[in-house]
């Protein structure tokens, strides 16, 4: 990355943010990105987390993930509280800061929010076109109506043409009223259901993006209808049944999975119930089939049958977002665009 002189650098606000991003591919950067991952081309550190309960007795926490693709290098802050809803304001909210790669002086500091959702939106769909046909997904179930529904039904837009019915569940029932009002406006001829239970969702959708911030599994394989697949966003939406009775089981990146202690699949992972893609399946127990690389880049050896269940599991990398904000500073650079500020 070419950075401005030494004195200055871009600061790109979510207007800015907005509008870069507005026709770039986020799903072709995804999928490759990963497979950039794999070649060795782009890489991570571990990530630092700071967790903290406000005032007012939400969780919150600070999460730092460095990461480097291609000539971007940089790193992702990115916040989050459980009790912002209550303030009206999104869960979570962040900064993207680009390096130079020569001098490693920051180049760039960006509003990551709209970074973060798009990024995590765009693997899932990469993930998904992966193992089915796009255009033949007709019934998708949202878990979950926050931002992160809202970006991934924005990429599915174009991604799935053929959408006829949006399912809509959220323990916040007026949250689940208002999104899908939002989306009857913006497409009348999709169909929108808001359902009182998650499992009333789950079963009647080809198709199932867990976007919740739940810490307790519940998501059962029984759930899951024939042909069904869930994206397992949030991380703790899938109960164990789902995780280790799917027919198929992808991850991002093994090595996060098993360093996590929180998440269930970590956890199942720790205790031996699930062993890593390539392994033998432990007794009583199973492996991961693939990581998403393996799957992009066609060496997953099964074919995905329309009557399997599948389950993908997306930790979230920080290589996704330094790939994508550095994409997004080639153009603020390229038009001028942003506030240059001395330091």
């Amino acid at each position: 990355m070419t950075g401005l002189p030494d004195s200055t650098l871009t600061y790109l606000d979510s207007t800015d943010v907005q509008r870069l991003c507005a026709d770039l591919p986020v799903v072709d950067i995804a999928h490759d990105t990963l497979l950039a991952y794999a070649r060795k081309e782009a890489g991570l550190s571990p990530e630092a987390a700071l967790r903290w309960t406000t005032r007012s007795g939400a969780s919150a926490r600070s999460l730092i993930l460095p990461a480097w693709s291609g000539d971007s290098y940089g790193c992702k802050i990115i916040n989050a509280s459980l009790g912002n809803h209550l303030l009206g304001r999104p869960r979570a909210a962040g900064l993207i800061v680009l390096d130079d790669r020569e001098t490693a002086r920051p180049v760039c500091i960006m509003e990551g929010g709209r970074i973060s959702a798009l990024r995590t939106a765009g693997v899932s769909i990469a993930a998904v076109r992966a193992v089915r046909d796009l255009a033949k997904i007709t019934r998708v179930a949202f878990l979950g109506c926050g931002r992160q529904a809202e970006v991934h039904r924005e990429l599915l837009a174009s991604a799935c043409p053929g959408i006829e019915e949006l399912v809509l569940f959220d323990q916040d029932a007026a949250r689940a009223d208002a999104f899908a009002a939002r989306l009857r406006a913006a497409d009348p001829a999709t169909a929108v259901t808001v359902v009182a239970d998650a499992r009333s969702a789950v079963e009647r959708a080809q198709l199932t993006i867990a976007v919740t911030t739940t810490t307790e599994p519940y998501v059962e394989l029984d759930w899951v209808p024939a042909g069904g697949t869930f994206v397992n966003v949030s991380l703790d939406d899938a109960a164990e049944s789902l995780l280790l009775g799917c027919d198929h089981l992808f991850v991002d990146d093994w090595d996060l999975v098993v360093d996590d202690d929180h998440r269930l699949l970590g956890v199942l992972a720790r205790a031996g119930r699930i062993g890593g893609p390539g392994t033998e399946a432990p007794e009583g127990g199973r492996a991961v089939d693939a990581t998403l690389p393996t799957l992009f880049s066609g060496g997953y050896g099964r074919t995905v049958a329309e009557h399997e269940r599948v389950v993908i599991n997306p930790f979230g990398m920080g290589v996704q977002d330094i790939a994508l904000a550095g994409v997004v500073y080639g153009r603020a650079t390229a038009e001028g665009a942003g506030l240059r500020l001395a330091h």
